[in-house]
């Protein structure tokens, strides 16, 4: 997955305004665009596309989980320069304060089963024995998951 898709994704699942996402990019200290955000959510084919980097794309999350959980008192927000899967999938569970059993119950709506020692795994510090890479497919089966979770209690509200 790209950056790209992971923003597209989150916009989607999240109903986000363009509005809404310049606010979020901006509570982590980055300034952009109607034009920019427009030209990160076009497809790669596209002759408008542009490439949504590390910095950009970790702003956004920092932006977003400041948005989710309101600022954290007295730090400010660094943002990385380099993300992996495994920093993504960490900092979308830190915005929506979800527990492993939330998580693992995510993963059973698209029939992928994880448990809760192969799931810890994708948290550790990268120099653990016990770490593990977040790989395309389980981040994509992941947001896949919060897709269908949120979608069906939408359905379920009206």
């Amino acid at each position: 997955m790209t950056n790209n898709d992971v923003l597209r994704r989150i916009r989607y699942i999240f109903d986000l305004s363009d509005t809404k996402m310049i606010a979020i990019f901006a509570l982590a200290g980055k300034e952009t665009t109607r034009e920019e955000i427009s030209r990160w959510l076009k497809k790669d084919e596209d002759p408008d596309y542009l490439k949504c980097k590390d910095i950009e794309l970790a702003a956004f999350l920092n932006g977003f989980i400041i948005f989710k959980r309101g600022p954290k008192e007295g730090s400010t927000v660094e943002n990385e320069k380099r993300l992996n899967h495994n920093i993504i999938f960490r900092k979308i569970n830190i915005a929506l304060s979800l527990q492993s059993n939330d998580i693992i119950s995510l993963f059973d709506l698209v029939g992928l089963p994880i448990s809760k020692h192969e799931l810890s795994a994708f948290f550790r510090n990268p120099n653990h024995k016990n770490y593990r890479e977040c790989k395309d497919q389980l981040l994509r089966n992941f947001l896949q998951g919060l897709q269908q979770k949120l979608c069906s209690s939408e359905k379920d509200a009206k």
